[in-house]
């Protein structure tokens, strides 16, 4: 099998960003290339068709670095997604469908089904393309899980793949810990990890040789190359690490408050936002933050019933009224649009108690009911007189009542909208319409598929400028050199 595993000295050390790169390289080399993550954790998804075309759901990130690699996205490209309902639970999605729960104490034991099932999406995209890029998961030297390991060498050792590892220079301490990585892994592990990449490089490239030369000695690996500090480099979020929003440089910008849920899920959909001029996104969990918002977004969240209380402890439920019952446009989507309404029930316990009842913010005429089937749809229509689609992922079956106009498979009462559709704002001409309907804006000409395929496009130049993407993609042909030395200690695999 021809593949290449891009794993990690750490968590968001850039391997989506690595793989989103070469998965891009790769193709523009002519080679037939898709990537893959066997297991992602993440409330960030994005629905695609299976096999069978029914809609099913894989992470975000993986459905951008199949863009990149110029393939259809598949459920086969992340066969195992949780998506985390609390501290200690993660719901499990399986081959793009739910199929039930796993427990912290689980991760050491019992997932042997998800890595069976995760090796066979491996097989079966690698029997039908050229090349596989891998993304790891964390670190491949979490030694407390890798009995377990089906995502970092678990799954090299499976499929052969070589391995490479990235590491974030920004964060201090890069060359600790890609020895680390490597001298923490078993004898058979090391043998396929053949080499390092350093990301997010600042400065004077000279000053970095000799840390670069001593790796590699003492290692008896090759650094690939160095990828250097890109501020404006940026691509659909995997997880919520890192929740900066968007500001804009123009005097005067108008205010986007996004409300930061504990649970939030699916946040890019306001990265298209945060490409207008003229408009700063914000992500806040403060009442006193959202006092200046011009416009307001409870965004989706993976526990509506958790976050809805979380809202009340903070008094950021009054906030959000005080806001709408001003005359300021308030939009909620999914589980916010949720929150918005009458009530919120769970006769079944899907998120909650069974049996659960509780008040919305009674912004909106609309009652939700989660059931056990969940809901995963792509779906198109016309909004505010512009072409709109997005795609559903939700428990919640909204029932809405007589009050109000239709929005985007949802409801608009005045000022308050609120919709299940994901990603909805990504189309120019619905986010152009709602941001004159909302805030008076013009047209501002941005395009966000296009911004998204120049990200994608300045990450495939950044590599092809700063790795040898030849000797990568030899690699992934031929496998790991023979005779990489073994590090002590070598404890774990």
């Amino acid at each position: 099998m021809a593949g290449l595993l891009v794993a990690g000295a750490t968590s968001d050390a850039g391997k989506s960003v690595v793989t989103t790169g070469l998965c891009r390289a790769f193709a523009r080399r002519g080679v037939a290339v898709a990537p893959f993550k066997a297991q992602n954790m993440s409330n960030n998804s994005m629905v695609c068709h299976g096999p069978d075309g029914r809609p099913a759901e894989i992470g975000r990130a993986q459905w951008v670095q199949a863009l990149a690699a110029r393939v259809v996205p598949e459920p086969a490209m992340n066969p195992v997604l949780l998506k985390p309902g609390g501290d200690r639970r993660s719901h499990v999605v399986l081959m793009g469908h739910p199929a039930g729960e796993v427990a912290a104490a689980d991760f050491a034991s019992g997932r042997r089904h998800l890595a069976d099932a995760a090796h066979r999406a491996f097989d079966d995209l690698a029997g039908r393309h050229e090349v596989v890029v891998a993304e790891g998961a964390g670190s491949p030297a979490e030694i407390n899980l890798r009995a377990s390991d089906y995502v970092n060498m678990g799954l090299a050792r499976h499929a052969a793949l070589p391995a490479v590892v990235v590491g974030d220079i920004d964060r201090g301490g890069v060359f600790a810990a890609l020895y680390g990585t490597v001298g923490l892994l078993g004898a058979a592990d090391q043998a396929l990890v053949a080499g390092f990449v350093v990301n997010r490089f600042r400065g004077d490239r000279g000053l970095l040789g000799p840390g670069l030369d001593a790796l590699e000695r003492l290692t008896g690996r090759r650094v690939f190359g160095v990828l250097p500090w890109a501020p404006g480099l940026w691509l659909d979020s995997e997880d919520a690490l890192d929740l900066s929003g968007r500001r804009s440089a123009d005097e005067g910008a108008r205010r986007v408050v996004v409300v930061r849920l504990p649970r939030i899920s699916n946040f890019t959909d306001v990265d298209a936002l945060g490409l207008e001029p003229g408009l700063d996104v914000v992500f806040a969990s403060q009442p006193r933050d959202l006092a200046d918002a011009d416009l307001l977004v409870l965004p989706g969240t993976r526990a509506t019933l958790a976050d809805l209380a979380w809202l009340r402890a903070r008094g950021l439920d009054r906030a959000v009224v005080e806001h709408a019952r001003g005359g300021k446009p308030l939009l909620g989507i999914c589980g916010g649009y949720q929150m918005l309404g009458r009530r919120v029930t769970d006769p079944h316990g899907v998120e909650g108690p069974a049996g659960a009842d509780v008040a919305g913010l009674g912004l909106l005429d609309a009652h939700t009911e989660f059931a056990a089937a969940k809901t995963l749809r792509l779906s198109a229509g016309t909004a505010l007189g512009a072409p709109a689609s997005g795609y559903e992922i939700h428990h919640g079956r909204v029932t809405r009542g007589s009050g109000g106009e239709d929005f985007l498979g949802g409801v608009r009462a005045g000022n308050v909208f609120g919709t299940l559709w994901h990603g909805a704002l990504e189309g120019d001409e619905l986010r152009s319409a709602f941001l004159a309907e909302t805030l008076g804006r013009a047209p501002s000409g941005v395009g966000f598929g296009a911004a998204r395929e120049r990200r994608i496009e300045l990450i495939a130049d950044l590599v092809e400028e700063h790795l040898d993407v030849g000797a990568l993609l030899s690699l992934a042909r031929r496998g790991a050199p023979a005779g990489l030395p073994v590090l002590a200690p070598g404890g774990a695999g």
